[in-house]
């Protein structure tokens, strides 16, 4: 059982800078847990330090930034606990990535919270609808956007490591709503 104290704190989320601390530490714990998850399964050991400096560096930091682009920041309390990124793919579609949540910190509401801030700052760049990628392994994760209304959709890109695609529309400015 999580602890009690930990429950009542309260979760914010806020837009940070791609290259802040907190933001940096929290992208660099989300891409070693997954390529740990990806290298386990698919060959039986964990991700290098090279790997992980390699994936890191080859990440377009542009992709995450204003106008077209944010990097969110959940704190749980005063603790950086998550992140999740929006970036426009086109003026009517964004595109989720990286949402993460520290281990401590699961179980707690923020991946939801992260998610529905997501929406929120996809909806408030213009966009009807938002898109995602993930992989099959990832299992929590595709059960949290079945969870959240997103729905499965054809592949709207051929990245490797992509294996199920989903979206979710949106409600226009004012924020995410249900499909109508």
């Amino acid at each position: 059982m999580r602890d009690t104290a930990a429950r009542r704190l309260p979760w914010t989320v806020c837009a940070e800078p791609f290259d802040s601390p907190d933001a940096w530490a929290l992208l660099r714990e989300y891409y070693t847990e997954v390529a740990d998850r990806y290298y386990e399964l698919h060959e039986g050991r964990r991700a290098t330090p090279e790997e992980i400096a390699e994936g890191l560096a080859g990440y377009p930091k542009d992709h995450l930034t204003p106008p077209d682009g944010v990097l969110l920041v959940a704190r749980c309390g005063e603790a950086a606990a998550g992140c999740a990124g929006v970036r426009l793919l086109d003026e009517r579609t964004a595109e989720l990535k990286q949402l993460f949540v520290r281990v401590p910190h699961r179980g707690l509401g923020g991946a939801g919270g992260l998610l529905l801030a997501a929406e929120t700052a996809a909806a408030g760049m213009g966009a009807e609808r938002i898109r995602l990628d993930t992989r099959l392994d990832l299992v929590e994760a595709v059960a949290l956007y079945r969870r959240h209304g997103f729905v499965e959709i054809a592949p709207y890109h051929d990245d490797v490591y992509a294996e199920i695609f989903f979206e979710k529309r949106l409600n226009g400015p004012g924020g995410p709503g249900p499909l109508g």
